[in-house]
């Protein structure tokens, strides 16, 4: 399934890169990213990983960790754009959702650094996108994720899977112009 976004249109200034697309999902402990390529043959998972920040660190300090480790991808894959998932409130726990509206800001800063579009995704949307239903299980979308990049099995962990489907729901969105 291709999905076009016609607003979403980004050029691509230097052709003899390849398109390269980040997908971020993003964690104060454990953020995920996953790197895919654009292919005839389809998207290629060129990397995937986490960054982990130290508990015991302050939250500035771990804040740093996550924006320094996403810089060394962004400075290593140079993607023509970037997904992320949005942060979504979370009513019994308010001080998380803080914390992670911190952590998107720490990526948002690099990739505005880099002057790399960023484009978001509601945890919904990417559900929608993948399998067709907004509310489908983390399963199923991990499924979606298998059988659109020919793996043969689930990635872990789930960060890494998660952040591979928010960089799928771009790379099906977004029609990079030469």
């Amino acid at each position: 399934m291709t999905i076009r976004n016609p607003k979403s249109e980004i050029q691509n200034t230097e052709s003899d890169l390849p398109e390269r697309i980040l997908g971020i999902d993003p964690s104060l402990t454990c953020t995920g990213y996953a790197v895919l390529e654009r292919t005839s043959n389809g998207p290629v998972l060129r990397e995937g990983g986490v960054v982990r920040s130290n508990a015991e660190k302050t939250l500035a300090q771990r804040i740093c960790e996550i924006a320094t480790g996403l810089r060394e991808v962004m400075d290593q894959y140079l993607p023509k754009a970037i997904a992320i998932e949005q942060v979504y409130a979370m009513v019994k726990n308010p001080q998380t959702t803080i914390k992670m509206a911190h952590v998107r800001g720490a990526i948002l800063m690099q990739a505005a650094e880099r002057e790399i579009p960023v484009l978001d995704y509601s945890p919904r949307e990417i559900k929608k996108l993948l399998t067709g239903s907004g509310r489908a299980g983390k399963e199923q979308v991990q499924f979606a994720v298998q059988r659109e990049l020919g793996l043969k099995s689930i990635l872990e962990p789930d960060d890494v899977a998660d952040a591979t489907a928010v960089a799928l729901c771009l790379y099906h969105s977004v029609k990079f112009a030469a």
